[in-house]
């Protein structure tokens, strides 16, 4: 990868715009039609095969058209990835819901924020297991 610090930085907003993108989308569903009807802990999880989905497709396309098939290009992407989705967790509560930096993270639902955040965990690796799989 010529210049590959920016291509590693594009490649990861890429990613982090697909899948957040996606979830924006979905999660506009989730909260005016499911969270009424299920509450939020089903909601969320209902959600979460769709988001995984969503993941393996946007890895799978960011490895076939922005990287050159290395491992060592994959992680980055996937962690700086994650801490984009972070950032905008963190700017989405505090700024849109009012809430502080503690209670974005941490006053999540006990069953649904462990399987938010190890979505956010196969998130940020998932370019990499893309990567292996295709050298296999």
């Amino acid at each position: 990868m010529a210049n590959w610090p920016m291509q590693i930085l594009q490649a990861a907003v890429l990613y982090f715009l697909l899948v957040f993108g996606s979830g924006f989308v979905l999660g506009i569903g989730r909260v005016l039609l499911v969270v009424p009807l299920l509450g939020e802990r089903a909601a969320e999880l209902m959600e979460m095969p769709l988001m995984l989905t969503v993941i393996v497709a946007a890895a799978r396309w960011i490895v076939r058209h922005k990287l050159d098939g290395r491992q060592s290009t994959a992680l980055p992407i996937g962690f700086i990835a994650m801490g984009l989705v972070l950032l905008a967790d963190l700017a989405v509560g505090m700024w849109l819901r009012g809430m502080s930096a503690k209670e974005v993270f941490l006053n999540r639902d006990p069953v649904s924020g462990t399987a938010y955040y190890a979505a956010l965990l196969f998130f940020a690796i998932m370019p990499t297991i893309i990567v292996r799989l295709r050298q296999t």
